[in-house]
């Protein structure tokens, strides 16, 4: 058995007798390496070759940009032309047809023209790119403005005016849609006075959403809560635009436990507070409450306020605390509003005071 063992680590494998035979390494040296194929011919186009045709290209390109021009101003007319109606969906289905078909000519020619461009007037030829460090020498650097001129003396960027300045036109025009669609979605009112005030008003009674039944100081107890929403709001017109801004959170906790603020000590009743339900950092409905922390908490970014301390942020992105709205009793012992929020509700915004 040893005798065996010795003949095996004495012989040799066949690697290494080639490496041996090569000069010592364990690398194989190929004996005919392949050669380089080269480039395959160059085919010129029909506009290489005829001017006539050059020109027919630059022509069609041009349309094609124009088209695109075309295309965005019937886009802004479609939007004018074919307003959407709430009580009408036809309408939507209309708007939505003509604003397709437009933007749809507005894009798909400029990018057919700028294809077609390239595939047909930009020079052609073949180019074998060399890999080459990250960052060039600065001869390499200079070389680079002079292959932007290269590019644009052979696009015809700066010789071919009409396709230049037909495609300025059509990438002028393109962004006119967007921003006359955009604009239309902002409230026709300064957005300020809108946000700044809400339902909310002197003598307004508070009470359950969705329901809308009137909430009396004894059915709120210690610990409850409850969603608060105005009275009248379920008779609105635009009631999803007025709750987002009048929504309210109703707590009772021990009077011993609220710190108000000054001038805050008369906002609530024998220990019921009322804060709006809109977080101020994004707008996202504020509705878990944690009574043994007084702690109300918005599940979108985990901002977290503390109720006995005038709702003000102990934990999260938000930036001030939530509204509180001041509230009293009526005669009949309900819950009433004393006055409108005193500052707006919701996210900060630029026209903001503070």
């Amino acid at each position: 058995m040893a005798e065996h063992d010795d003949e095996a680590l004495n012989s040799s494998s066949a690697v290494e007798r080639h490496a041996a035979s090569v000069g010592g390494g364990t690398a194989v040296v190929p004996a005919e390496p392949f050669e380089n194929p080269g480039e395959p011919p160059h085919r010129p186009r029909r506009t290489d070759v005829d001017p006539k045709k050059a020109r027919l290209a630059e022509r069609q390109v041009a349309t094609f940009f124009y088209l695109s021009i075309v295309g965005s101003v019937l886009s802004i007319a479609a939007y004018i032309a074919f307003p959407i109606k709430a009580d009408d969906f036809g309408t939507v289905r209309l708007a939505n047809l003509f604003l397709g078909l437009s933007i749809s000519l507005a894009l798909l020619s400029l990018g057919i023209g700028a294809v077609y461009w390239g595939k047909s007037l930009v020079t052609d030829r073949e180019i074998t790119e060399l890999r080459h460090p990250t960052r060039g020498t600065d001869a390499t650097r200079a070389k680079a403005v002079e292959a932007f001129q290269l590019a644009d003396k052979e696009s015809g960027f700066s010789r071919r005016k009409l396709i230049r300045n037909s495609m300025i036109g059509a990438l002028v025009a393109f962004p006119l849609p967007g921003i006359v669609l955009v604009r239309d979605l902002a409230p026709a009112a300064d957005p300020n006075e809108l946000l700044r005030h809400t339902m909310w008003a002197k003598g307004t009674r508070l009470t359950k959403d969705p329901t809308g039944l009137p909430i009396k100081a004894s059915d709120v107890t210690i610990g409850s809560v409850f969603h608060v929403i105005p009275d009248g709001l379920l008779d609105k017109e635009h009631m999803l635009e007025e709750k987002a801004k009048a929504a309210v959170l109703l707590m009772r906790l021990d009077p011993k436990d609220l710190n108000p603020a000054k001038g805050h000590e008369n906002w609530g009743y024998d220990g019921i507070v009322a804060y709006s339900k809109i977080c101020t950092h994004v707008g996202c409905p504020v509705a878990l409450y944690e009574q043994q922390t007084h702690h109300l908490l918005c599940p979108c970014h985990q901002s977290t306020f503390d109720v006995s301390n005038n709702c003000e942020v102990i934990f999260g992105p938000a930036a001030r605390p939530l509204p509180q709205l001041p509230i009293a009793i009526d005669d009949d012992g309900y819950l009433v509003a004393q006055s409108d929020f005193h500052e707006p509700v919701g996210p900060s915004f630029w026209e903001r005071a503070r």
